[in-house]
């Protein structure tokens, strides 16, 4: 009797383990859905938001609105040549250079950077301003924005002095 109760644990325990395989299985493709969604979400909310600046900003106060995708040919943002994208406001001689993210990390703050730096010597014009738009930015990145005088509009709650 004690052998055949040690046989049906053993069987007992590799139908646990059985289980317990797929569902780290099934935990790994959930999460692999959730990020590919969530990107996809943000890319879209990104699309959104520009179209939505450029409708407001073009259509009601004759600002020029413009997405410009350019190649790096000296590597300047990343390190080797790669095309660098940059969405740029211009009015009576202002010139606003805008990143609108999902969310920024400090590393995506010192990229944005590196887009202002190349966007200025490949235009010979200094931006008057340089803004992030993220409902999502990591602390440390708030830190090197206001190093680098970097304006960031994130989060509702963030925004200040509208009352």
């Amino acid at each position: 009797k004690w052998d055949e109760q040690n046989r049906k644990w053993d069987e007992q325990n590799r139908k646990w383990d059985e289980m317990l395989k797929e569902v780290r299985s099934i935990k790994v493709k959930s999460e692999q859905s959730i990020g590919a969604l969530g990107a996809r979400w943000g890319l879209a909310s990104e699309e959104s938001f520009r179209a939505a600046l450029r409708g407001i900003l073009q259509g009601s106060f004759g600002f020029e609105v413009l997405n410009v995708n350019e190649y790096d040919d000296e590597g300047i943002v990343f390190g080797r040549p790669d095309q660098v994208e940059l969405d740029v406001v211009i009015r009576d001689g202002t010139l606003i250079l805008c990143e609108l993210k999902s969310s920024v990390s400090k590393a995506d703050m010192y990229i944005f950077e590196r887009k202002v730096r190349f966007y200025e010597k490949r235009h010979q014009r200094v931006a008057d301003r340089r803004i992030v738009v993220s409902p999502m930015v990591d602390a440390k990145a708030r830190e090197v924005a206001k190093a680098l005088e970097i304006e960031v509009f994130g989060y509702a709650e963030d925004v200040t002095g509208l009352a």
